[in-house]
């Protein structure tokens, strides 16, 4: 799982370097792209086995997931990749929350324990002035809430459909939608839509080894959590999962992110601490 948090820190922090001069929305589509080749490779190697007949959930998660990574790759463009990384681990509380209300899970007494962790930690790391949020603060828990509606529909989804083909459905859509979107982005600005909005820009050599390395990380680290989740009791991966904010906030100094403020950090252990409650209440 170690090997897997790091491959994520990694890919969080190519996609930083090229935010600073290619869009969110074309590092997104590369994103997905690369990651249809990689899916499609494995049909060859064992035949589809599922019962489908869930077509709108199918879209909702593959949709849902897309905002989830649009917010989360804008945030890496626009604020520490130590803070980036960590409002999306806010995403198991979140999970938590909706496998109670949808799938009627009961949550117990470290469960709720773990929800106000989650929470305070949220705030801490959102610092804000008064009332008055951010932008950054607000893609942060869009992220963590899509990313656990994302997760939860995954977990229905899983009993009519084959896992590549759910995996599949949320890179198609996070192809098409990005490249439909910088289409329009030729002759249609808007400010509002910033996040998923931006004229194609051609990569050079190096933007293209790091547009193979953000694909070449990512599946490396799925490939990776998927064993560990294979051999190793969950609470357990799920807990070590969080060792992804450390490596992100080691890489993220590298390359010039300021060091957290003292609030900022106890929100950070705070919400690492509320997800590892999380995941053992799940052990």
């Amino acid at each position: 799982m170690l090997i897997s948090s790091i491959c994520l820190a990694l890919m969080s922090a190519m996609a930083k370097v090229l935010a600073e001069s290619l869009p969110t929305i074309e590092i997104v589509f590369f994103r997905n792209f690369i990651g249809i080749c990689i899916v499609l490779l494995t049909f060859f190697k064992s035949p589809l086995k599922q019962t489908g007949g869930k077509p709108l959930l199918l879209f909702f998660r593959a949709f849902i997931g897309l905002i989830a990574m649009l917010s989360f790759f804008y945030n890496i463009a626009n604020i520490s990749l130590a803070d980036a990384v960590t409002y999306s681990r806010m995403s198991p509380i979140f999970t938590a929350i909706f496998a109670m209300w949808f799938l009627k899970e009961k949550i117990g007494g470290r469960g709720w324990l773990a929800i106000l962790l989650g929470f305070s930690g949220m705030f801490m790391v959102m610092n804000p002035d008064g009332m008055v949020f951010e932008k950054s603060h607000i893609f942060g828990i869009l992220n963590a809430v899509c990313a656990a509606l994302a997760f939860t529909s995954i977990r229905e989804l899983r009993k009519y459909y084959d896992t590549r083909v759910i995996v599949l459905s949320f890179m198609g859509i996070g192809s098409i939608v990005p490249l439909a979107s910088m289409l329009l982005s030729i002759n249609y600005h808007s400010e509002f839509f910033d996040f998923m909005m931006g004229e194609f820009v051609l990569p050079n050599t190096f933007q293209w080894i790091l547009i193979g390395g953000i694909g070449f990380t990512a599946s490396v680290g799925q490939i990776y959590m998927t064993k560990a989740y294979g051999v190793t009791r969950a609470g357990i991966v799920g807990a070590t999962g969080y060792s992804v904010i450390i490596f992100s906030l080691i890489i993220g100094l590298i390359l010039g992110d300021d060091f957290p403020s003292y609030l900022g950090i106890i929100g950070i252990l705070a919400i690492i601490s509320g997800g590892i409650l999380i995941a053992k209440e799940k052990k």
